[in-house]
């Protein structure tokens, strides 16, 4: 899984992806669903209910399997498992430069929300 999330670009140094894998896995408030074909990994979402948003995070599609409606379908499926839980509203981040990603989820429906993201490490980056 973390595999793919560093092929697609989604890892960054300062975070620890196998431990974001691990603890979704322990945690009834995440889930990680994932499309296969053949022996592999075509795709994979991270989804969270913190109580008050539903979330979502790494939506990955290999490389090779892009275009073919898997992204559609994982956030379909991310979107189903937090109406289960109740969430009133789901909601994700991009990176700023992230165009490709950013036309993706506005053509999902996603809208561009008037807020910012602020920040703090609360251990010190390795």
């Amino acid at each position: 899984m973390v595999a793919l999330w560093r092929d697609c670009g989604l890892t960054r140094p300062w975070n620890d992806p196998d431990a974001d894998f691990a603890l979704a896995l322990a945690n009834d408030a995440s889930v990680v669903l994932v499309v296969r074909e053949g022996d592999g990994i075509a795709g994979s979402v991270m989804a969270g209910f913190d109580g008050h948003r539903g979330w979502v995070y790494y939506l990955a599609v290999a490389p090779g399997h892009r275009r073919g409606g898997r992204g559609r379908t994982l956030m379909a499926a991310a979107e189903a498992w937090l109406r289960e839980r109740r969430a009133p509203k789901i909601q994700l981040m991009v990176r700023g430069g992230n165009a490709e990603a950013l036309c993706f989820y506005e053509a999902l429906g996603l809208e561009r929300q008037d807020v910012v993201t602020l920040g703090r490490f609360l251990k010190d980056p390795e």
